[in-house]
């Protein structure tokens, strides 16, 4: 028989097997401490981590009530991996490792506003479509001056996408997996 604790991660609640939460504990705990940002960015980065496991388990598991097993929070944690850029969180302290070569992910529309000229649709779309921006923007200002189509099209844009806020949106706007190290890079300032 073994223990089950209550956890909520990210507004969702989740039973796991008290190993698999001191496991999950201990990974949050050394990934906390080996964080390179600023103190002030380091709660942010830690949300997100907390949000992106709790997709995982979420995935995993479903809307059902199964417990997370050891087994399952080792998968989560060698998917995130650690913000210095090993692949995997062990117990014993090792030299940071290269990560392997992560496939390009599917790719969301956000606005870029770390890139933006007015409104970051431009730099958006240029993500998206692995276009260089100048080209997008060229386009738009060619479109205005051309008619006010051009215009019409940029404010319905800047309406209709989504500013890419999070670490995790930012990735998901380049089409990177929203690993721990590519969300560390991402850190929002304030």
């Amino acid at each position: 028989m073994k223990k089950v604790i209550n956890v909520s991660l990210a507004g969702r609640n989740f039973t796991l097997n008290e190993d698999a939460y001191n496991r999950l504990q201990a990974y949050l705990d050394h990934f906390k401490a080996k964080l390179t940002v600023p103190d002030y960015q380091k709660a942010e980065v830690m949300e997100e981590i907390e949000g992106r496991i709790a997709e995982l388990f979420f995935d995993e598991v479903g809307a059902g009530a199964r417990v997370i097993t050891l087994e399952m929070a080792e998968k989560v944690i060698a998917e995130l991996g650690m913000p210095d850029g090993s692949a995997e969180y062990n117990n014993t302290e090792s030299a940071p490792g290269t990560a392997p070569e992560m496939p390009r992910g599917p790719r969301r529309l956000y606005r870029d506003l770390d890139n933006k000229a007015i409104g970051g649709v431009c730099s958006g779309l240029s993500y998206y479509f692995d276009i260089d921006v100048t080209i997008f923007r060229i386009l738009m200002l060619v479109a205005f001056i051309c008619g006010s189509a051009g215009f019409w099209i940029y404010v319905i844009l800047w309406i209709a996408v989504p500013k890419a806020v999070t670490p995790a949106q930012k990735c998901e706007m380049r089409g990177i997996p929203a690993t721990a190290e590519n969300m560390s890079k991402f850190a929002t300032s304030k």
